[in-house]
């Protein structure tokens, strides 16, 4: 069964599904986008669709994670040590991935987003704050990751409501060293 995951042609409809979804809702609000639209679009039939997906609301979760994930490049944050440059790196990708996603994909998805992004800032921050070497304070890990990333989230959104006076860098820039030093402290 695990090669069948990798097999090119698989890894291919998954992508045409997803990238269909996403032009969909480029046109649709999500609350209208059914799995005809989808299917229609992508030129395949429902059983496809519910062998890639359980239902619409899992492929609006798969789309947003795998858009975050490339937005973040995650691999590259978790094995960097938590500081200036990577905060402001994580808030610019945040804001910019909040951007990206259409006015009708934020109405009334708020809450999925949110949680998306903050789910996926925690495990980067988890893995930032255990590469300091402090294994005997996971549990203290764990919650400066949960608070950073609610925190980080956050922000992006006060920087969106604020109208976007100022870049997401010199929003971000003048609470750093106040993150810094309350994340020092506690580790």
């Amino acid at each position: 069964m695990t090669e069948t995951r990798t097999d090119p042609r698989i890894l291919r409809t998954r992508k045409l599904i997803m990238d269909s979804f996403i032009e969909l809702s480029g046109k649709k609000e999500f609350k209208d986008i059914t799995v005809k639209d989808i299917t229609t679009e992508a030129m395949i039939n429902r059983a496809t669709f519910y062998y890639h997906f359980e239902d619409i609301y899992d492929l609006l979760d798969k789309v947003l994670s795998e858009v975050l994930l490339i937005n973040l490049n995650c691999a590259a944050f978790e094995e960097n040590e938590l500081n200036e440059e990577s905060i402001k790196k994580i808030f610019v990708a945040i804001t910019a991935f909040q951007g990206s996603l259409s006015t009708r994909c934020h109405r009334g998805y708020e809450d999925t987003i949110a949680r998306i992004i903050r789910e996926q800032l925690e495990i980067i921050f988890c893995k930032m704050l255990s590469n300091r070497d402090n294994s005997e304070f996971d549990d203290a890990i764990k919650r400066t990751a949960v608070i950073l990333s609610w925190g980080i989230f956050g922000a992006s959104v006060e920087w969106r409501k604020s109208g976007k006076a100022v870049s997401p860098e010199e929003f971000i820039q003048p609470v750093i060293p106040f993150i810094l030093s309350g994340i020092t402290r506690s580790l």
